[in-house]
């Protein structure tokens, strides 16, 4: 795989790898390849020989990894084997960006919404941040859905992992059902069982909203909870 890392390193950009770099902490291991290039890549593998590819690709580098999560999601094949390929990468997400980007590049979900769905579910059950965080953004990705919504927020709901990613996480995908289907999420938002830090998230990502009406907004304001510490700071000294 040397032909590829050579490739890489051929199209990376200093200064985008200094930038990319400051927006994943503890991630030390960028080359500086923009997406869209990545992506150009992708399909030139998919292309020519990508089984033999994705068999011995290396996972040293940040866009190592991505390209294969890319490569996955763009190459023609049928979905038991491709499944078979993204439980085999998930396990290599280590950061934000690669989930993200990955998921966004899965969209054969659309074809097979209900088969994907079922696929997710034991990733929303385990115990790894970035295995949560990846089955999260997949129904933020393509189960914002009328068909799904109601299992979607209680799913959301249901989430409890100290993961500062997976509570970012969901606190962006609650605000993206809410902005679509401000009613159903509403009721969650009044009610639910979200730790402070991901509930105010959520409510900051509405108010941070273009697509959220003033007056929805002023909604958002009055229902934030306090932070657990400052009230027991405050109970404490009464």
């Amino acid at each position: 795989m040397n032909e590829i890392r050579e490739k890489l390193f051929s199209l990376a950009d200093e200064e985008y790898q200094k930038f990319h770099g400051s927006l994943c902490p503890g991630t030390n291991n960028i080359m500086g390849v923009r997406v869209p290039v990545l992506r150009n890549f992708a399909k030139e593998i998919v292309k020519k020989d990508w089984k033999t590819y994705l068999k011995n690709a290396d996972d040293d580098y940040y866009e190592e990894v991505m390209l294969q999560g890319m490569v996955i999601g763009l190459a023609k094949m049928e979905l038991k084997e491709r499944l078979e390929y993204v439980e085999k990468f998930v396990p290599k997400i280590d950061n934000w960006a690669v989930c993200d980007v990955t998921c966004a590049g899965f969209k054969f979900t659309k074809k097979y919404t209900k088969e994907v769905w079922k696929f997710l579910k034991s990733y929303l059950k385990s115990s790894k941040e970035f295995e949560i965080r990846f089955g999260v953004v997949m129904l933020l990705d393509f189960y914002i859905t009328e068909e799904y919504i109601e299992d979607l927020l209680t799913i959301l709901n249901g989430i409890h992992h100290d993961g500062y990613y997976v509570k970012m996480a969901v606190a962006w995908a609650i605000s993206i059902c809410y902005i679509k289907f401000p009613k159903e999420t509403f009721k969650l938002l009044e009610k639910n069982d979200l730790d402070s830090f991901t509930y105010n998230k959520a409510l900051q990502k509405i108010i941070e909203s273009y697509r959220v009406s003033k007056e929805d907004k002023e909604k958002m304001r009055v229902l934030k909870r306090e932070n657990e510490k400052n009230k027991k700071e405050d109970k404490d000294n009464f």
